[in-house]
């Protein structure tokens, strides 16, 4: 038996493989890398998205199975939504903890994301799902942190007035270490900062972890496109500009304490200031 995690070598499923090899738990690293080595993981197993027969035999006798979507154009997310939930039905590992990422799964919400969380919910399989808001590691991009370091100025696409509940990638594997031990606990688990912080919070975390002045600026969310396209696509770009337009007219971005990882599995999120010390910056 063992926990299979998507993404082992990336952002996101790198620190989950480091939270289960610390807990001791076997680890069965998923990559598109068949030559890729990864620390902890017992077994590394060459399985892309597009394949639902690649997936469906990794799943198969698994603990638990860890499930973020990569940032691809939206159409390709869909289909490796539809191939995660094929998998899923015909191996029926024993738990999936599935991280939205931050994008929409609520009631009447289109996109991958939300089609993966219905159809995991299909397979009567014990799931999971972790729903954070914007990663903290997001401000780790060059555009965002090289202008706090050369210019104490802190850019980013949304309103220096708009609370937002920030979490690192560190957060969710936490989080879901503690999901797999808890196949009592299903449906959403918002993770994220608590009461929620606006921009120039934000900025002042930096400015005390660097010991320097660092202010918040708003910039528009094609300037987030430009600086983003050359890391990501193009395509992905326009999708993560999008979404930040929209989310002018948000009144927050906060999470919802009800059913947040610190009620629900007694984990508190990190700050600013920790997660910055955490990931030595």
């Amino acid at each position: 038996m063992t926990y299979v995690i998507h993404g082992s070598t990336g952002a996101q499923g790198a620190p989950v493989v480091a939270a289960l090899t610390a807990a001791g738990k076997p680890v069965t690293a998923l990559t598109r890398n068949p030559d890729a080595v990864v620390r902890g993981a017992q077994r590394v197993v060459a399985a892309g998205y597009d394949s639902a027969a690649e997936l469906t035999e990794a799943y198969r006798g698994a603990d638990g199975v860890f499930v973020h979507l990569p940032v691809v154009a939206e159409k390709d997310r869909l289909t490796y939504a539809h191939n995660i939930v094929a998998a899923v039905r015909t191996a029926r590992p024993a738990r999936v903890v599935f991280s939205t990422s931050g994008a929409p799964t609520g009631p009447g919400t289109g996109g991958a994301a939300a089609e993966l969380v219905r159809g995991l919910a299909d397979t009567g399989v014990s799931c999971a799902v972790i729903a954070p808001t914007f990663y903290l590691e997001n401000l780790l991009m060059p555009y965002v942190v090289d202008s706090v370091r050369e210019r104490g100025v802190l850019p980013y696409p949304i309103r220096a007035d708009l609370p937002v509940s920030w979490a690192s990638h560190l957060d969710v594997a936490d989080a879901a270490v503690a999901l797999f031990d808890r196949p009592d606990i299903t449906g959403v688990v918002t993770v994220g900062q608590y009461p929620a912080i606006t921009g120039p919070d934000l900025a002042e975390a930096f400015g005390t972890h660097l010991g320097k002045d660092v202010t918040f600026e708003q910039i528009t969310p094609e300037q987030f496109r430009e600086s983003v396209a050359p890391l990501i696509g193009e395509g992905p770009a326009a999708d993560v500009a999008a979404a930040y337009a929209a989310m002018g007219a948000l009144a927050d971005r906060s999470i919802t304490p009800g059913n947040s990882a610190r009620k629900l599995l007694g984990i508190t999120p990190r700050s600013t200031g920790r997660w910055l010390t955490d990931i030595g910056l």
